[in-house]
């Protein structure tokens, strides 16, 4: 925006040098040009004047020796012609050539018509300035006087005079650029700040700190007034978000110890319930089993939505610590559980990120893979990112639902018979956009459902070679389904 606002300044200034310096140089050169062609008018009539005698005489050795005088002192040649366009008399030998529009300004003369004013001489018109009078005796034109005057010294004068002009033009143009600086950077510089402070302030609301405040008291009082504006609703968003954020948390926490006592009464009570409260009971510990579910699921939320510092994360070991620790439901369910890919990958992560969502993740793929299923855990790269992908060989989703799998509480209605909050892949995604990634949902060929978490990769690092790697639970087939 600076630039943008030195750019608009330096052209109004250029505009203003313009409008002012180019008038200023033509005037004057129009003026030279006029003084040049009103003086050698009354030379040229002067020596038209004197020529009428030595035409009617037909002897023009005094008129010749008069001309070559002037032609020595002005160097401007003078020509004498007759009715006919004869030369009857020069200043210097050979006489100069005219060209058409010279040769047209004589049949004026001839015809009894004075020149007329040149229009204005461009500095790189080389032309010289040709007049022509007619030469009278008793108002009968007998002949015409021609002088040809070099324009080397008025071109000269002009290209000086926009020398200058240009030169003026280019110091205002400097003295613009030393103003205009510290008044642009003046009055950017809130503008500025309140820039970096929305970035800044987003950090701080998701990481639950307080904003860093825009207002330093500079720029001019409008703007000096919106930075104050600002730090005021930047301090509200932040109260609000971090009282929201902690009431969850707090509520989460709070409900905990009671839900707990519940569900020990509730199995307490088995034995001892009527046969015809039986039904009831058992859908009362079910409906405190989901409810701690939910809560552990908002408290897992919660801790997402806490922004952590993004630091370099060795994949290997997160991805082999989540493997091991969802083996034993692994086994129980009769699933495959396979690791392949890459190796010695490192993103950039907040610390627990990866082991974060792949509990998510995983956590759904054993949940909805059926007995004798596979699911697959593979590591690998992008030309920016790091690749941890899922995939698993239950019954999928509907291509309409992959947008919505990641809203908090979605589920979706073909799986609603099946145990869960609907917020594991919501505190997935959420993990890797804040670590400045993407997650996403693919339908692969072969069914089942595939989540890929896009990492970044660690900057000036380049990814290993491929070396694929394999495992499986003891036991397990050789090949994956």
């Amino acid at each position: 925006m600076r630039t943008r606002l030195l750019v608009i300044v330096l052209f109004l200034v250029g505009l203003l040098a313009v409008g002012l310096g180019v008038p200023l140089a033509l005037s004057n050169a129009q003026a030279n040009q006029l003084e040049l062609f009103t003086d050698r008018l009354t030379d040229t009539i002067f020596y038209a004047s004197l020529a009428e005698r030595p035409i009617t005489e037909a002897d023009t050795t005094g008129l010749e020796q008069e001309l070559a005088r002037y032609d020595a002192v002005y160097g401007v040649a003078v020509m004498v012609v007759d009715r006919n366009g004869q030369l009857v008399a020069t200043s210097r030998h050979p006489p100069p050539v005219l060209d058409e529009a010279g040769r047209e300004r004589v049949e004026l003369a001839l015809a009894n018509r004075r020149s007329e004013a040149y229009p204005p001489l461009l500095p790189w018109d080389e032309r010289p300035l040709v007049l022509a009078e007619p030469v009278l005796v008793d108002t009968e034109v007998r002949g015409a006087t021609i002088t040809v005057s070099p324009t080397a010294a008025l071109r000269a004068e002009e290209v000086r005079v926009w020398s200058l002009v240009a030169a003026a033009g280019l110091l205002a143009l400097a003295m613009a650029v030393l103003v205009a600086l510290p008044i642009v950077r003046w009055i950017l510089r809130p503008v500025r700040r309140l820039d970096e402070g929305t970035g800044r302030v987003a950090a701080a609301v998701l990481a639950g700190a307080g904003a860093e405040p825009v207002a330093d008291g500079s720029g001019p009082p409008e703007l000096r007034r919106l930075s104050v504006s600002f730090d005021r609703m930047a301090e509200t968003v932040t109260q609000a978000y971090a009282a929201q954020r902690a009431f969850v948390a707090d509520a989460s926490h709070q409900l905990r110890n009671p839900l707990t006592a519940l569900r020990l009464r509730l199995s307490n009570l088995e034995g001892h319930v009527d046969g015809s409260a039986i039904e009831d009971h058992m859908a009362a510990l079910e409906e405190a089993d989901r409810l701690s579910t939910l809560l552990d699921g908002l408290l897992a939320l919660a801790r997402a939505e806490r922004t952590a510092p993004v630091v370099v994360v060795e994949v290997d070991p997160a991805v082999a610590d989540r493997i091991d620790a969802w083996r034993p439901l692994a086994e129980h369910t009769g699933l495959q559980l396979v690791r392949c890919g890459r190796r010695g990958l490192r993103a950039a992560a907040s610390a627990g990120a990866i082991e974060t969502v792949l509990d998510a993740v995983l956590d759904n793929a054993v949940k909805f893979s059926p007995p004798g299923g596979t699911v697959t855990v593979r590591t690998g790269t992008t030309p920016t990112h790091v690749e941890v992908a899922v995939r698993d060989t239950g019954p999928g989703l509907a291509p309409e639902e992959l947008e919505r799998a990641t809203d908090r509480f979605w589920r979706s209605p073909a799986q609603s018979n099946v145990d869960g909050s609907g917020l594991g892949l919501a505190i997935a995604a959420r993990t890797v956009e804040l670590a400045g990634g993407e997650l996403r949902l693919e339908l692969p060929a072969g069914g089942g459902l595939q989540v890929i978490a896009l990492l970044p990769q660690v900057p000036g690092e380049e990814p290993d070679g491929e070396q694929p790697v394999v495992e499986r639970e003891a036991g397990m087939p050789s090949s994956p389904a």
